[in-house]
């Protein structure tokens, strides 16, 4: 792993940016490129990361049925540029400015669709928003327990996300002009 310190931070000024990079070699994927940044500055604390293939790769759509609590350990790779999708839980990442880039699994991405949807649950005024949140938390956690089956879609435009199972089905992405 390369780290760099002492940067100076893009949104702060300061020289205290940490830079850091490695490259990994992801079975049935390919070699990625793992970048982070970090500001050490108490008063900033910028944080950004992103995967990316090291090779080109077409735009493609990946779509996975969890049909069991197993299933939710498959790894899924995902690019700052990815767009994720279970239809089941109302989930639609998009990415945006700050999206961020990772390699994690199936679980680990519902982890962080809940923690924020717990977030918004614990802050809202509104009784019947937080119902609702409480009802769609309440089915993540099912899907968390395996009871209920879903369908996860990532599409990505620069091909450099992934999820790593035999079941997963990769198809061409068409790309909007």
């Amino acid at each position: 792993m390369e780290e760099m310190k002492g940067q100076q931070c893009i949104f702060c000024g300061k020289k205290t940016l940490t830079l850091m990079q490695d490259e990994l070699d992801i079975p049935y994927f390919g070699k990625v490129l793992v970048f982070s940044m970090k500001c050490e500055n108490v008063d900033c604390n910028y944080v950004k990361s992103d995967v990316e293939a090291v090779g080109i790769k077409e735009p493609c759509k990946v779509t996975f049925e969890v049909k069991d609590k197993k299933d939710l350990n498959v790894r899924v790779i995902r690019s700052s540029t990815s767009h994720i999708k279970i239809p089941a839980i109302k989930l639609d990442l998009r990415p945006g400015p700050a999206a961020e880039g990772y390699v994690s699994n199936i679980e680990g991405v519902i982890e962080r669709y809940k923690k924020v949807l717990e977030g918004r649950r614990d802050t809202t005024d509104d009784s019947s928003e937080r119902k609702s949140l409480k009802n769609l938390l309440k089915k993540i956690w099912k899907v968390q327990c395996g009871d209920i089956p879903i369908k996860i879609v990532i599409e990505d435009p620069t091909g450099n996300s992934s999820i790593i199972s035999e079941r997963a089905v990769i198809e061409k992405l068409k790309v909007k002009r």
